[in-house]
């Protein structure tokens, strides 16, 4: 991770780095553990990733690309179907679709400035660094979710 750059060098990195705590949180698991229902909601490893993947065409591929959503590579809508696994994709599947979705996020981020603002119905007018911010904090906080998931799943196989 770079801790001496630019700004954008830094924000960068630390968003590519909880990007790959998320994936590495969750790499590895079986698929039933993967699909494991621990908490409540639609929380599951293998949805977190699929969350994630949501979470970056949302913001640059429909917002700041302005694509249509039949443009975008896969789900883009903000509802709770980010969440949606469909059976016959596996975890592997779903961690090659958040990293394609993140490469075009950064491809497509790397066409504007830090300052450069664009409005948004929900929040307001918004720069690009609020939005790498967005995104960094967001997968920080579900690599953190992804890791407390592991941790169950990996204690209960220990007892079992």
């Amino acid at each position: 991770m770079i801790t001496n750059g630019t700004e954008r060098e830094v924000i960068e990195s630390m968003l590519d780095s909880n990007r790959q705590a998320l994936v590495d949180s969750v790499r590895g698991l079986s698929e039933s553990a993967a699909r494991r229902r621990l908490v409540v909601s639609l929380t599951t490893p293998i949805s977190l990733v699929k969350h994630a993947a949501a979470a970056e065409r949302i913001w640059f591929q429909r917002f700041w690309a302005g694509l249509d959503e039949s443009d975008c590579d896969g789900y883009s809508r903000r509802d709770e179907g980010t969440f949606l696994v469909a059976d016959d994709e596996t975890l592997e599947d779903v961690i090659a679709e958040f990293e394609q979705a993140s490469a075009r996020s950064r491809s497509i981020a790397a066409r504007f400035g830090l300052d450069d603002v664009k409005d948004n119905p929900r929040e307001g007018t918004v720069s690009m660094r609020w939005t790498l911010l967005l995104m960094l904090q967001e997968f920080a906080r579900h690599a953190g979710h992804a890791d407390i998931l592991r941790e169950q799943i990996d204690a209960s196989a220990a007892d079992n």
